[in-house]
């Protein structure tokens, strides 16, 4: 489970280190998935949960509007990863033209998965969200 945040440093070499604690929920392998979200955020799944959220998508046929519609709107915008030696991963060229991450990046935990966001984007969002009811 990923949890907890972590602040870090963007280099703009399109290399960022992922948390010991986040390298341990990916399990054994250093082989994840990474999606650009919408809201200038990237989120990363081990491969378990990748599956899950990739079956949920696969389950509407092909023929249907909304097979097709959500195929198109996450596997394009998605990416097999892998760690180097010292934890790091790539981000692709074409995840950076469309982020904004200036200098400082902060990695959350969201349970089944982790994001990647610009530290100023993040606290905008959970302004944004905070100030929503939930039933929790």
């Amino acid at each position: 489970m990923f949890l907890g945040s972590f602040k870090t440093i963007f280099s703009g070499k399109n290399r960022l280190i992922l948390p010991k604690r986040f390298r341990k929920a990916l399990g054994n392998g250093d082989k994840f998935y990474i999606f650009l979200g919408e809201n200038g955020e990237v989120w990363g799944f081990d491969p378990k949960n990748w599956s899950r959220l990739s079956e949920s998508i696969l389950k509407f046929p092909l023929s249907t509007e909304e097979g097709r519609v959500g195929r198109l709107k996450v596997f394009p915008r998605a990416e097999e990863c892998s760690l180097d030696g010292q934890g790091r991963f790539i981000l692709p060229q074409e995840f950076i033209e469309n982020l904004d991450f200036k200098n400082e990046v902060l990695i959350i935990g969201a349970g089944d998965h982790f994001e990647v966001w610009d530290a100023h984007l993040w606290h905008e969002h959970y302004e944004r969200i905070s100030r929503k009811r939930s039933s929790y």
